[in-house]
């Protein structure tokens, strides 16, 4: 008879290897060549098992101390905060660096998130705070090549190059005035307790959750850099973004100028927050007025134009949405959007053919915001059908309007919140019109107009359509045959 253990496994059983999925964590006995649970392939890497076993789902915990329970009234100082010398970074952040905080910052490879931190730290460390930067990426003389690149090179800023979790650990420890702790990046960290390979979902986990508990014990703000998939998420455990308090996307296209740099979760500041930086030779420079960049180089008199008036987080802002409407060369007409949602688009075409009347079926669509920025927001609704019908009608739509507004499946023009923070932000950069929904405020208020604004209520969207029945709209390419 073989022994067994109380929780029912032989005691002769070998440990056996485990794979493990590095987009979803999930873990199986065997490889595959695809994982069931998220649907990726070739993602299972084998990782050794944990040799040290937990309690059992019977053992019982002892000896805690008891936690005192508090009531909901009551007053809390707000955290201290350490600017960062970058106005853009600091909104993002919502107001600075927090101390004992962990900050999680993605992006695709190249996109600027080593200059950003290396600007950030050195001017941390310019302010008379103690400020390390270690990169598991690049030397030591790769980083201050770079330092010198952006005029840093005087910044009494710590760097160092390691890769090893423990011999970063036992630094860290001695430094007891440090106050800011940059890892660049944390797929490049490896604990020797584990057999994986640097960059699996294990060694990720721990080497993360070993240097946030670092962070909050001694105190210092700790920002972790992230690779990210193919998708554009972070690569790693999804338990890794709940482990931080703050987690930063950088988004753009290496070929283009222009930087976003937004946050998707911030225990210390608004979600959905973005900042907006500019790529130049002497690193990112922060834009104090978003709106105005994105507009530099429109031009109002081209069809398939219109300026959308959105929110980001707490900034209201301005962006040109472009289309473009061609005759579909084969069967199946293509959809091409850059910047927005392509599901939203499908849904806006066929509210245009089946409730206004216009046919676009058969033309290629081609749908660009300009600027690189990522609209999520539904309001953009307005502007991409307006958009959309100057394209077909070939028709340039008012230059000197925005739009903003939510289209429902029966073509009716919903209302959206902020319409006043909108409204203040195209009359600051000069416009003097705006089509916006009807009764876009509780209880059927209009909103109050800036001086010299004229404001357009439409109910349905066939209101938009109307302007631009002047001209017939683009028919259908004839059929062979």
């Amino acid at each position: 008879m073989f022994p067994f253990r109380a929780d029912g496994e032989c005691c002769l059983a070998k440990d056996r290897a485990r794979y493990v999925c590095q987009a979803c964590g999930a873990v199986y006995p065997k490889w595959a060549g695809r994982c069931d649970a998220c649907g990726e392939w070739n993602t299972l890497q084998e990782e050794a098992p944990a040799t040290a076993r937990g309690p059992g789902p019977a053992a019982k915990v002892a000896g805690g101390r008891r936690v005192e329970f508090v009531g909901l009234q009551g007053s809390s100082a707000p955290p201290p905060r350490i600017p960062t010398g970058l106005a853009e970074l600091d909104r993002v952040l919502g107001g600075g660096i927090v101390p004992a905080s962990a900050v999680l910052v993605g992006g695709d490879p190249g996109i600027g998130k080593s200059t950003i931190l290396l600007q950030a730290a050195a001017r941390i460390a310019a302010g008379g705070h103690r400020a390390l930067y270690v990169s598991g990426e690049e030397a030591i003389e790769q980083v201050r090549l770079r330092a010198l690149r952006l005029g840093l090179e005087q910044a009494p800023l710590a760097l160092a190059a390691a890769t090893a979790l423990r011999d970063i650990v036992a630094s860290l420890e001695q430094e007891r005035e440090a106050e800011l702790v940059v890892i660049d990046s944390i797929q490049t960290l490896w604990l020797d307790a584990l057999d994986s390979a640097p960059g699996t979902v294990a060694q990720v986990r721990a080497c993360a959750a070993e240097l946030i508990r670092l962070a909050k014990s001694q105190g210092f703000a700790l920002i972790l850099v992230g690779h990210v998939t193919k998708e554009g998420t972070l690569a790693g455990p999804r338990v890794l973004e709940h482990m931080v308090d703050a987690t930063l996307y950088f988004e753009g296209d290496r070929g283009h100028q222009f930087r976003i740099l937004r946050a998707v979760k911030n225990r210390f500041g608004a979600t959905d927050e973005i900042g907006v930086f500019e790529m130049t030779e002497r690193g990112l420079v922060e834009v104090p007025n978003p709106s105005a960049l994105f507009l530099a180089e429109r031009r109002g008199n081209v069809s398939g134009s219109a300026v959308f008036a959105g929110i980001e987080g707490t900034r209201p802002v301005l962006v040109e949405v472009q289309a473009l409407l061609a005759p579909s060369a084969g069967g199946s007409p293509r959809r091409q959007v850059v910047g927005w949602d392509s599901g939203r688009l499908s849904m806006l075409l066929a509210v245009l053919e089946s409730r206004c009347g216009l046919t676009l079926g058969m033309n290629d669509v081609y749908l660009n915001i300009a600027g690189g920025l990522r609209i999520a927001e539904p309001a953009a609704d307005l502007a991409v059908a307006a958009a959309l019908v100057s394209a077909a009608t070939d028709r340039p739509t008012d230059p000197e309007t925005v739009y903003f507004g939510e289209v429902g499946l029966s073509g009716e023009v919903r209302q959206v919140a902020q319409a006043e923070a909108r409204l203040r932000e195209a009359q600051k950069l000069g416009f003097a019109a705006s089509v916006l929904p009807r009764r876009v405020a509780r209880g059927g208020r209009t909103p109050s107009a800036p001086d010299g604004l004229r404001l357009t209520e439409i109910g349905h969207l066939a209101d938009l359509v109307a302007p631009f029945a002047g001209r017939s709209v683009r028919k259908e390419p004839a059929k062979a045959g």
